[in-house]
C-alpha cells in the first residue's frame, strides 16, 4: 500500500508550520525541499482510467470526469486547473498529460460496504495498461480501512504479474455521510482546531468538491512519486509529496484554520481558485514548486 494522505485542519497546521515562516519571525524556517529519489516518474501522455465503487449520480460523476479533463485544457480562462496542474512539469522529465480512458461503474457494491486494502488493489488490479493510473472512487456509504480515521485517501502501485508492469493507481472516498469535517475541509467545518465558517462548495456538493481537492492531491504524488522513490521528503511509508507538503494551504495568506485567499463566485458565493474545463471551478490545493521550494498557490 502507498501513501495515506489525511487532509484535515489538524495536519494542516504541521504542514503549515513547516512551509511558512511566521510573519515577523526573528529566526526564518528553512524552506522545504522535496528530494528526488532517482525513481522512476510517470511523464507523457497518462490514461486516468476510473472505477466507480457505489452509487454516483451522472452530474457527481461528471465534475470529476471534467476536473481530469481540466488539467490538460489550457483554453480556459486563467487562473486555470491547467495552470496548478502545469508545475509537475518543472519535477525532472517534463509534462504529464492526462486523458481520461475507461470507466467502469460497481454500482451493486461487489466487494461489500466496507473495504480493506486488498481489496482495493484487486479493484485496481482490473486494468493493466501501460502509461496509466488506475483511480478507484468510492461512494459516501462505503467505509474503507483507515478511512476517516487517518486517511482520506491513498495512493500506490499493483503488484507485476506475469512479466506485466506495476501499474500505479489512487484510491479517494467521499466524505460527505462520514467525516466532511476531515476530509472536505474547508467546505465543511473542522473537526479540530479553528472554528472558521466553511467556504461554499463551487460544484455545490461538499462530498465531491472535497474528493476534488483530495483526487488533485493523490495525482500529484503519484505522476512524482509513482514508486516511493520519485520525489518526496521523509519516510516512504509517510513522504510529504508535491501536494501533501502544503497541506492546508490553497491561497496567499493562508494560516492554520484559514485557507487563504480565494476567488468567490458573484451568483453562488462558492469559493475557487481555479477555471476548469465545460465552464468549471474547483479549489485546488498548493503545489511545491521545485524551482522556487516554495508552495505555490493560484491566487
Amino acid at each position: 500500500m502507498g501513501p495515506n494522505y489525511r487532509l484535515a485542519i489538524v495536519s494542516s497546521l504541521l504542514a503549515f508550520l513547516l512551509v511558512e515562516p511566521t510573519v515577523g519571525a526573528l529566526v526564518e524556517q528553512q524552506p522545504l525541499v522535496l528530494k528526488y529519489h532517482n525513481g522512476e516518474l510517470l511523464k507523457g501522455k497518462i490514461t486516468v482510467n476510473l472505477i466507480w465503487y457505489g452509487s454516483f449520480t451522472p452530474v457527481q460523476r461528471s465534475i470529476i470526469v471534467d476536473f481530469i479533463q481540466s488539467l490538460s485544457s489550457p483554453k480556459v480562462p486563467l487562473p486555470s486547473a491547467a495552470s496548478w496542474w502545469k508545475t509537475t512539469e518543472k519535477y525532472k522529465g517534463g509534462y504529464s498529460a492526462l486523458v481520461v480512458g475507461k470507466q467502469v461503474l460497481h454500482e451493486n457494491l461487489s466487494l461489500g460496504k466496507y473495504l480493506k486494502s486488498r481489496h482495493l488493489l484487486a479493484l485496481a488490479s482490473k486494468f493493466n495498461d501501460l502509461n496509466s493510473i488506475n483511480v478507484i472512487i468510492t461512494a459516501k456509504n462505503v467505509a474503507v480501512d483507515g478511512f476517516c480515521m487517518n486517511r482520506c485517501g491513498t495512493h500506490g502501485s499493483t503488484r507485476p504479474l506475469n512479466g506485466k508492469a506495476r501499474t500505479a493507481y489512487i484510491w479517494v472516498g467521499n466524505s460527505e455521510a462520514q467525516c466532511p469535517g476531515y476530509c472536505a475541509w474547508p467546505f465543511h467545518q473542522p473537526i479540530y482546531g479553528p472554528q472558521t465558517p466553511p467556504l461554499v462548495a463551487p460544484n455545490g456538493d461538499v462530498g465531491i468538491d472535497g474528493i476534488i481537492i483530495n483526487l488533485a492531491t493523490l495525482l500529484a504524488g503519484t505522476v512524482t512519486n509513482p514508486f516511493n522513490n520519485g520525489y518526496f521528503q521523509g519516510p516512504p511509508t509517510a513522504p510529504l509529496e508535491a501536494v501533501s507538503a502544503c497541506t492546508g494551504v490553497f491561497g496567499s495568506g493562508s494560516y492554520p484554520g484559514y485557507p487563504g485567499r480565494t476567488l468567490v463566485d458573484k451568483t453562488t458565493g462558492a469559493s475557487y481558485n481555479a477555471h476548469g474545463a465545460n465552464g468549471r471551478k474547483y479549489l485546488l490545493p498548493a503545489m511545491w514548486d521545485p524551482q522556487t521550494s516554495t508552495c505555490k498557490t493560484l491566487v
